[in-house]
């Protein structure tokens, strides 16, 4: 049986997260209301400006990106990581296939429904909104998953609010000059 508050709680949740944002955008020290995303948007990664969905995911702390055929190396005494994106443009329905490497900026331990694992970080530039990002994100294979970029809270904070209620509320649209 249903709580007799589920439907009322549903209708509200998206007025909380606009009362959150005009309270937000009227304290000091912030320039207007923050950008309200909903939970799936469409974002470019770039240097390539691969169109993919971004799952904004308030329950990770550091944003994952899809990657294969990961390897670690060493390049002028630093470690660096070396990999493919293979992912399908959902602009343009062409798939993109990309070797990459990218200075290591540290490992993380992962813990999940399979066991622990560690994974690679480096840093990414990904567009959301009109809005451009370099940030760390894990390298992890994830070929099983519905979203080959999963935006954690370390971006988020710095990308807005998240309505749960909400998909594909803004397109991308950066240049890589967009600084």
């Amino acid at each position: 049986m249903r709580h007799p508050l589920s439907s009322i709680h549903h209708r509200f949740v998206p007025l909380m997260f606009a009362a959150a944002a005009l309270s937000l955008g009227s304290t000091p020290g912030f320039a207007g209301s923050p950008q309200v995303l909903g939970w799936v948007e469409e974002g470019l990664i770039f240097p390539e400006k691969v169109a993919v969905k971004f799952k904004l995911d308030t329950g990770a702390l550091t944003s994952s990106m899809h990657a294969e055929n990961i390897e670690l190396f060493e390049k002028n005494g630093d470690d660096w990581v070396r990999f493919t994106l293979e992912l399908q443009d959902i602009d343009t329905d062409e798939k993109i296939e990309k070797r990459l490497e990218r200075a290591l900026v540290r490992d993380i331990r992962v813990r999940g429904a399979g066991g622990a694992e560690e994974r690679p970080v480096v840093m990414m530039k990904v567009c959301l909104g009109n809005q451009m990002y370099e940030e760390q994100f894990s390298l992890n294979d994830r070929d099983k998953m519905n979203y080959p970029v999963l935006i954690g809270r370390r971006t988020l904070e710095k990308v807005g609010l998240v309505d749960s209620s909400k998909t594909f509320t803004v397109e991308p649209s950066c240049t890589e000059s967009a600084q």
